[in-house]
């Protein structure tokens, strides 16, 4: 079969569910002929960690990028190529593969020494095979100052654009410009068995829409998020002075944010309708795997945050995951515990193109058949802190979450009966055994996976965790 990915960055899962105010009619009819993971999340809530994961099958400790690609010297952000990459054995099967958008793992942009073929990503000068147009500038947009707003302060620091809303259409700006490079991937080697991936940097960013999709919401109906005002009373003292970033936005601001950013997605959604519908006209819709995704989440409001670098929160780890195509079922819902770094292993099963031998990941693919059927029974995450070097382990168990901190006190949230984490019941009587086993389940993963950073921190000034690396 072929296979069509669609990556968004920084898209929650939340905005893509039914009750979410978010217009996006072409992923719904996705869902509705497809499978919708409910539980899929991403290995790290930080952009090139959990791209590195998803091309690789790997936690960002094995392959090798722990932080952002731009904010490190060349030599701290190399993805592995003495590992496996999903797209290599795409290629040695026979495929034609090809990757347009943003990539955004390493600098090389030598996407050919990862599997992909053809390619043309954002800000590189190096691409192979097809590329249409001029690469268009993600700062050339007029802003409507009434419906716009800056971060500024404290002193030192740049002023950034948060929010706005332009005159010009998305079709003159770069997520339409990733699908025309697609497309033209797509009319040159539709005829062959084929992989292609559309990746974006919306919505993440600078939350700048088209006018005429802004208007499509009315700001002032919006919800906000349940846990807008969380108090932080039994939490890592990080968080605190996190939210003191965003502190000062009104409700009205955070609402026309999350318009913006809802906004954007429905930019996206158009566009993957482009893509949808040369599957329709060319014949070949029921023979290619739909997979649409994001790299991680991002808060817009929850928690008083925005953006997606720090905490362990559901808004920015769990990510949209709809997958149609032969073999899935449709109309359906998974609650499996799935994450993005399984997608590869679940996609080159799904095609018969053998398999990644890697410790981390695990295929799902008997879940798109079934969706009652649990590969996993937990699933494990981890942060490395971006630029501000942190240490973060999570663990999901069923409804239950663990959260190892290596800079404060740990995590423990109820996720069923408080889905929002308001309450951390780390310290609360009748959870002690709990956490504790969790955190052994922490050490039995970071052994497994060959985390020696953590699994070495057996002196005196490194006993952090509430049970150390040697207990079983």
């Amino acid at each position: 079969m072929n296979v069509l990915l669609l990556i968004m960055d920084a898209c929650q899962a939340g905005a893509l569910e039914a009750s979410s105010p978010c217009l996006t009619p072409n992923f719904d009819r996705l869902a509705r002929r497809g499978m919708r993971m409910n539980r899929a999340y991403c290995p790290s809530p930080t952009c090139s960690p959990s791209r590195g994961s998803l091309m690789t099958g790997l936690l960002p400790h094995n392959h090798g990028v722990l932080e952002v690609e731009h904010g490190r010297d060349a030599d701290q952000c190399v993805l592995r190529t003495d590992k496996s990459h999903w797209a290599q054995s795409l290629s040695a099967a026979g495929y034609t593969t090809g990757y347009f958008g943003k990539w955004h793992i390493e600098r090389s942009h030598q996407l050919e020494e990862f599997g992909w073929q053809h390619h043309r990503v954002k800000g590189a000068s190096h691409h192979a095979g097809l590329g249409a147009g001029v690469e268009p500038s993600a700062q050339n947009v007029d802003l409507d100052p009434a419906l716009t707003r800056y971060h500024r302060g404290p002193q030192g620091y740049n002023d950034i654009l948060h929010y706005g809303v332009t005159d010009v259409h998305v079709s003159e700006r770069y997520p339409a410009f990733t699908i025309d490079n697609t497309l033209s991937f797509l009319n040159e080697h539709g005829d062959s068995t084929w992989c292609a991936t559309a990746s974006f940097s919306e919505p993440n960013e600078a939350l700048v829409v088209s006018r005429e999709m802004f208007e499509k919401y009315d700001v002032d109906t919006l919800p906000l998020p349940p846990n807008l005002r969380d108090t932080y009373e039994d939490r890592p003292n990080l968080y605190s002075r996190q939210r003191e970033i965003a502190a000062e936005l009104t409700d009205d601001e955070w609402r026309m944010a999350r318009a913006c950013y809802f906004g954007r997605i429905s930019e996206i959604d158009g566009q993957f309708g482009r893509l949808e519908e040369w599957l329709e006209e060319s014949g070949q819709l029921d023979e290619t795997l739909v997979v649409v995704t994001a790299d991680h989440g991002r808060y817009v409001g929850a928690h008083g945050f925005d953006a997606h670098n720090f905490g362990p929160f559901e808004e920015i780890y769990r990510i949209p995951m709809l997958i149609a195509g032969p073999g899935v079922g449709k109309g359906q819902e998974s609650d499996s515990l799935v994450g993005l770094h399984d997608l590869g292993p679940t996609i080159l099963e799904k095609c018969g193109a053998g398999a990644l031998d890697v410790p981390d990941s695990c295929s799902f693919a008997s879940v798109l058949e079934d969706p009652d059927k649990r590969p996993r029974k937990a699933l494990f995450a981890e942060n490395h802190g971006t630029r501000f070097s942190l240490t973060q382990r999570i663990l999901w168990q069923d409804t239950w979450k663990f959260v190892f901190n290596g800079f404060d006190f740990d995590e423990l949230y109820d996720l069923e009966n408080d889905p929002f984490e308001m309450t951390n019941l780390i310290g609360f009587p009748g959870h002690q055994q709990r956490a504790d086993d969790m955190m052994q389940s922490i050490w039995k993963t970071i052994r497994e996976t060959g985390d020696r950073a953590l699994n070495e921190t057996h002196y005196f000034s490194m006993r952090m965790g509430r049970v150390g690396p040697g207990s079983d």
